[in-house]
Formats: structure tokens, C-alpha cells, sequence
């Protein structure tokens, strides 16, 4: 399944195993850098400090690793992938910061579903991998995603709107 980009009704029950979607790209910018730096206040020299950047291995400013993480959810929300489905974020596994993204770097995401679980009567967990990765398909970041979906409905209990009513 590939997903397209609006607000899909989905629930828990409509992701399988192997469901995948690829986010549309988003160019990161020097304002973005310094945006964030200011709403954190992580105003560490890799990310604020041009002249001191010059002289790091990167040559020149780089994204907060946060900030790549953060626009990564967000490309996938805009992705219309979830739909709105998803109830709460449960936990975020194994981050892993695998190159830099620069300013002028476009991003984009690919998400996997790669398990769920169904063991609550409300709700199912979904298990996401993402990894986004810059205009030349190199990857920067990985991480899971185990987020709480809200299920179609209770088991024996349908829901106003559901197929069947």
C-alpha cells in the first residue's frame, strides 16, 4: 500500500506487515537550523556557528539530529500515511544519526510497518520503521516508531459509521 497525501479515516486493523509509503521531499534551510536552535535552546556551535563550523570535519553548519527526527514524523503525518489513527506515541527505538543533513539537503522519509500488536481491547500498537534519507537516496537517520492506534472498534461492539451498520 502507498499512501497519498490527505486525512484517511484509518485504524489499527488497516496495517499489515510490510505497508510502506514514501513521504514527498523537504528541503531543509538555514532557517530551520536557527529556528530550532532558538525553540530548544540548543544553541550548540555545530548547528549556530559558521565560523566555527568551517573548521569541523563538516566543513559548515549541520542540522540538530532532533530536528531531522522531528521533520521526519512530520513528513510522514503530512504523508497522509497514518491517516488518524494514531492515539499516542509509546516509544521511539534505536535512533540512529548515520551522516549529517546540511542546510539546502532534501529529505524525505520512508515508513514500513514492521510489526503490530493487538493485545488491548481499544487499541493496537503499531510497530514503524523510518528512514529518511537525503537527495541522493543516502540514509541520515533511522529509527522505530511504537505508536497506539485506535482499533475500528471494541471486539463484539461496533462503532457508529462502521461497515456492517
Amino acid at each position: 500500500m502507498t499512501a497519498t497525501f490527505n486525512r484517511l479515516r484509518r485504524h489499527f486493523e488497516d496495517f499489515s506487515v510490510g505497508d510502506t509509503a514514501v513521504s514527498p521531499g523537504r528541503t531543509v534551510d538555514i532557517s530551520d537550523i536557527s529556528a530550532f536552535a532558538g525553540l530548544t535552546g540548543d544553541h550548540y556551535p555545530l548547528h549556530v556557528d559558521e565560523e566555527y563550523c568551517r573548521g569541523t570535519r563538516f566543513g559548515g553548519r549541520i542540522a540538530h539530529g532532533p530536528l531531522t527526527f522531528s521533520l521526519a514524523v512530520g513528513q510522514v503525518a503530512l504523508s497522509g500515511f497514518l491517516g488518524d489513527a494514531i492515539v499516542a506515541l509509546l516509544e521511539c527505538q534505536n535512533m540512529r544519526a548515520l551522516a549529517p543533513v546540511f542546510p539546502g539537503d532534501t529529505i524525505r522519509v520512508r515508513v514500513e510497518v514492521a510489526g503490530t500488536e493487538d493485545g488491548r481491547p481499544r487499541y493496537g500498537v503499531l510497530r514503524l520503521d523510518y528512514a529518511v534519507l537525503n537527495q541522493r537516496d543516502e540514509e541520515v537517520m533511522r529509527f522505530r516508531m511504537v505508536l497506539l492506534a485506535r482499533r475500528r472498534s471494541e471486539p463484539g461492539r461496533r462503532e457508529k459509521g462502521d461497515p456492517g451498520e
